[in-house]
Order: C-alpha cells, then sequence, then structure tokens
C-alpha cells in the first residue's frame, strides 16, 4: 500500500474517534465550539474516506477510456475537501449566532476540557504525521489533509482556552464568539486549498520557479539551437513538460533522439518527486512565427 493511502486510512481512523469523543460531549455539554469541532471531525472523517477512494482511483494504470490516466482525481479531492470546509464553517456561524439570540449557558465543563485536551494530543501526532507524509511524497490531498487537520489544532487549542476562561469568569459567551472565530479561520484555510486544486484542474502552467529550472537546462543544451512553444501543467503527482527543440538542419534524427532523450532525463532529474512526462518535438529549423499548431498535451 502506497504510504499516502496509509495516511488516509491514520487519518480515517483518528477522526472516528474523535467525532464520537467531540460529539457525545458536545451534545450534553451544548457548547458549541465543541460541537463545532465534533461537526468538523466528522467532516474530516468523511473527507478522509473520500481521499482514501480518490488516491485508490489516481493510481490506475492509464486505459482505453483515459489515456492519460486518471490523476485529476487528486485536485478535484483537494477542490471539494475546501469546500466541505467552507460549508461546515458556515454552519459553525449559524449555530454560534444561535446560540448569542438564544442564550444558553454551558454544562459539563469540565468533561468537556478533558476531552479537548485529549483531542488536541491526538490531533497534534495525526498532523505531524501527515506532514512527514506530505514531505516526502508532494502529494496534494495529503498535503489538503495535513492543513485541514492543522486547522483542527488550532481551533481545538482556541477551545481548550476558551473552556478555561468559562470555568474561571463564568462567560458563558465566550463560547459561541469563539465559534464565529473558528468559522471564519475554517473558511480563511479552505480558499488556499480549493484555488491550488482549481489551477491544477484548469491546466495552469508550472510556478515561475518551476519554469526557470526547465527553462535552464534548455538553455545550458549546447548540441541545440534553441527551443520554443515551451507549455507545462500538473495532474496530481503527474507533470506534463511540452516544448519544441530547434536542431542543426543536418543532424541526424538518431543523434537528435539522443540528445532529446537526455534532455528528458534531465527534466524528469529536476523533480524526482513526481512523474513527469515529457513531450519534445524536433525541429530542424526554428518555426516557431510559422507553428500555428496547438500542442495538446
Amino acid at each position: 500500500m502506497r504510504l499516502e493511502k496509509k495516511a488516509t486510512v491514520v487519518s480515517t481512523s483518528v477522526a472516528a474517534v474523535l467525532v464520537l469523543m467531540k460529539m457525545t460531549v458536545g451534545i450534553f455539554s451544548g457548547s458549541i465550539a465543541v460541537l463545532a469541532s465534533a461537526i468538523d471531525s466528522l467532516l474530516d472523517l468523511t473527507v478522509s474516506l473520500f481521499n482514501y477512494f480518490a488516491l485508490n482511483s489516481s493510481e490506475k494504470d492509464p486505459d482505453d477510456k483515459f489515456h492519460f490516466g486518471r490523476s485529476k482525481i487528486e485536485p478535484l479531492a483537494a477542490v471539494i475537501e475546501g469546500f466541505i470546509i467552507s460549508f461546515s464553517a458556515l454552519f459553525i456561524l449559524y449555530e454560534a449566532i444561535s446560540k448569542i439570540v438564544n442564550y444558553k449557558p454551558m454544562e459539563y465543563i469540565g468533561t468537556s476540557i478533558a476531552v479537548m485536551v485529549a483531542s488536541f494530543v491526538i490531533t497534534a501526532f495525526l498532523v505531524a504525521f501527515l506532514n512527514h507524509v506530505a514531505k516526502k511524497t508532494k502529494n496534494m490531498v495529503i498535503r489538503a489533509d495535513a492543513l485541514h487537520y492543522k486547522t483542527d489544532l488550532f481551533s481545538n487549542g482556541a477551545i481548550l482556552l476558551a473552556l478555561g476562561l468559562i470555568s474561571i469568569t463564568g462567560e458563558h459567551l465566550i463560547d459561541p464568539v469563539l465559534g464565529i472565530g473558528i468559522a471564519f479561520y475554517m473558511i480563511y484555510s479552505a480558499v488556499p486549498i480549493i484555488k491550488e486544486g482549481m489551477f491544477m484542474l484548469l491546466d495552469a502552467a508550472l510556478s515561475p520557479e518551476d519554469l526557470t529550472k526547465i527553462e535552464m537546462v534548455l538553455d545550458t543544451q549546447n548540441d541545440i539551437n534553441g527551443y520554443h512553444d515551451l507549455k507545462t501543467r500538473e495532474s496530481g503527482s503527474h507533470m506534463f513538460i511540452s516544448v519544441h527543440v530547434v536542431f542543426n538542419v543536418s543532424i541526424s534524427l538518431y543523434d537528435a533522439h539522443l540528445i532529446s532523450d537526455r534532455l528528458e532525463a534531465k527534466f524528469r532529474a529536476l523533480f524526482e518527486d513526481k512523474h513527469v512526462h515529457v513531450l519534445i518535438h524536433m525541429d530542424p529549423y526554428d518555426d516557431s512565427e510559422m507553428n500555428v499548431t496547438e500542442d495538446v498535451y
């Protein structure tokens, strides 16, 4: 089993435990903050399950129907996760405002604090694990999952602080006010996830830093006369590079092919954590101004 899939199994299991703990205490205590955290954990459970099946599908080999594979399932999963976070935040915001309007004091504060302490410790270990997997695999889904649980970690810490203040001051309005703050923070955290996933689904070019690396390889290749129509895109853990390389008109096809192979190897060495697919169009002269054909890759 791939490390990414193992990570989704771990996050799913942890989310299930947290849902059971928080939902029980949240319902009995009447705490909007704890209940909001329980709902967020329930969504975490759903998202982690979805991520597992998304990763399982994205790693399938290309076939007659999907010639380029199913790698775009990964950014699609990230976008869906971002929207789920946003919708759950809106629900938490609604519940918090309702509690301010219809004031009701909390109960079982001591039990709530104990559950949130346990939740904070468990989530901290999970975030550390997911960050490790994300750095090692560079997988977008796991990175989104790690960010999602990181927001949980911050919200759990904030809830702990609020519960402590409530137990000391007796001011129960701290709870819904904190719920509002958590809701806005969740929306703020979801925006980058949605944005990155959408860019990938729309075949946005690689970052300027990555493009510079590719151009440096081409600029330092002495046995070519130039290049043009450099196009790039990313799809999950797959990266696609297309470029027209200009050779001397008298070069043999065999030698041009060898040089192209060396360029492909250099491109793959630049992005060892990705599945790099390279398409090199070999030109005998610079036809950049005459070429009106669009590459489809």
